[in-house]
């Protein structure tokens, strides 16, 4: 089923987030995740291990299948269904081909044998009266009536018998009521079916036309129910993963792991502060917040290797996850472009009005497609490097500056090569104040619109980083809401349990 994602949808999900996030973060306090889950009616009920059956799998399999379809309609405001054959060329659209040609070729030798054998045209008729009759709405009871009257396969055999079936009078009558249950989309096939004389043709695009219509009705079906599940999803999705937990009880092992991955990397980063402080207490228990672990691991996914399963918890938005990440990386690159051509060039080239937006139009288009295998980054910042020394040494023309020379040109375009290398100054620079900023922002009360301030070196793709920011809010927010109770059940295991965390991680279920 392909969809229709374009750029807009983003902000449409942006949107319809914000409206559903909760006003308050207090879920993820320390006396939440001490409390007994079972006092809670919207906590999730754990499951005892069991031997999980086929059946049991594909049921849950059913479930993700429906949690997944109804997040993307409820989220996505350009989520739709479109017609899509295979390519000619294919091995798919090859048989297709044939297949197709050969039933419609026996077709037409039947319909011209004297007499005329109908029995496969009234087949076709009686699949068209089955098809025209699940477009009807209730209580259409008049034309669904003359539907099955006229397209009655039992007398339109009988007239065969006699041959006296009138199949042109039947097609036209199929066209006129295709007309009047269209779509005005495809006003324009009706007519050319209209125009159509050669039965067999006409008979081989009013079956065309009429997987169009169903794919229409499909459209309108998710257009209507969109607002019921945009009121309801919350509940429902988290209902619809309950009884998959209940069904697969692994089905929030790698949501563990994550999470333990994030409470390691805090502590690490308390032992590194500990060991850099003299006076620090080394012997004294980390104190870790709850709310603090699950943000460090949603910056993660920035980074997120997505040839890796995502957590079980994030599969509904792994795309627009991936999305996200390819675009921050993107970001992250015209960041340090800019910082490095502003350092390199100096005063005389920084202050140029729109200089900044320049540079962002020169590399923009030449980072499309980062996510691809065949992209070559060093090659596309190599073009990038000889754009911008163009366009430096033009604007310093145009102001009455002397052009860059030869060893100031390569040292710019080295150091813009060098952003690949790893552990490459500028690169790691940008990236902790990414980091930052992207902390800082989730750190907020899902109800304050307000940004944080963006740190230095990142204000050039301030614009692109706020949008970015409320974009990956939004999404954060609303998987808070969803998965909250599950998160705070795995959360109170690994911190607050009784037992030794070493124990605890012995004991977690391996991935």
């Amino acid at each position: 089923m392909p969809l229709n994602d374009d750029q807009s949808s983003d902000s449409d999900s942006s949107r319809f987030s914000e409206s559903t996030a909760s006003s308050s973060d207090s879920e993820y306090s320390r006396q939440s995740f001490n409390s007994d889950s079972s006092s809670k009616p919207n906590s999730p009920a754990s499951s005892p291990p069991k031997v999980v059956t086929f059946d049991e799998l594909m049921a849950a399999a059913r479930n993700l299948t429906n949690l997944t379809l109804a997040h993307e309609i409820a989220v996505n405001a350009n989520f739709c269904i479109k017609h899509q054959d295979p390519p000619q060329n294919s091995f798919a659209g090859t048989v297709k081909q044939i297949l197709h040609k050969a039933f419609w070729d026996c077709l037409e030798s039947e319909l011209n044998e004297d007499p005329p054998e109908y029995e496969h045209a009234i087949k076709l008729f009686g699949e068209i009266k089955e098809i025209l009759l699940s477009f009807l709405t209730p209580g259409a009871n008049r034309i669904q009536n003359q539907i099955c009257e006229v397209l009655d396969t039992d007398l339109i055999r009988q007239q065969a018998e006699h041959n006296a079936v009138d199949i042109h009078g039947l097609a036209n009558y199929i066209i006129n009521t295709m007309g009047k249950l269209c779509a005005p989309v495809r006003d324009n096939d009706i007519k050319q079916l209209k125009a159509t004389d050669n039965i067999v043709e006409l008979l081989r695009q009013i079956f065309r036309v009429l997987d169009l219509m169903k794919m229409d009705m499909a459209n309108y079906t998710i257009q209507n129910l969109r607002p019921y599940l945009r009121r309801n999803l919350v509940d429902y999705e988290r209902t619809k993963f309950q009884e998959i937990l209940e069904e697969t009880p692994s089905a929030l092992d790698l949501t563990t792991e994550w999470i333990k991955e994030s409470i390691e990397d805090e502590l690490s980063c308390i032992s590194d502060e500990s060991s850099s402080s003299p006076g620090a207490d080394s012997s004294s228990k980390p104190n870790l917040s709850p709310t603090l672990v699950l943000n460090n691991g949603y910056l993660k996914l920035l980074q997120w290797d997505y040839h890796k399963t995502i957590p079980e918890t994030l599969i509904t938005d792994e795309v627009r996850l991936q999305e996200l990440r390819e675009k921050l990386n993107q970001l992250k690159i015209i960041a340090c472009v800019c910082l490095i051509t502003n350092n390199t060039v100096g005063a005389a080239i920084v202050n140029v009005p729109e200089f900044a937006d320049q540079l962002k139009r020169i590399s923009f288009p030449l980072l499309e497609g980062m996510n691809k295998k065949t992209f070559d980054l060093k090659e596309a910042l190599n073009a990038i490097s000889l754009q911008i020394c163009s366009h430096v040494n033009m604007s310093l023309s145009e102001r009455g500056f002397p052009t860059l020379n030869t060893e100031v040109q390569d040292n710019l375009m080295g150091q813009i090569a060098s952003i690949v290398e790893e552990n490459n100054p500028v690169s790691s620079l940008i990236d902790k104040r990414i980091q930052l900023f992207m902390k800082s922002l989730l750190a907020l009360p899902s109800s304050q619109k307000c940004m944080p301030a963006v740190p230095g070196g990142l204000s050039v793709i301030q614009t692109e980083m706020e949008f970015f920011g409320s974009q990956y809010a939004n999404i954060v927010n609303f998987n808070k809401q969803v998965y909250g109770p599950f998160y705070a059940n795995i959360l109170r295991k690994l911190l607050f349990s009784e037992a030794p965390r070493e124990k605890a991680e012995t004991e977690a279920p391996a991935n």
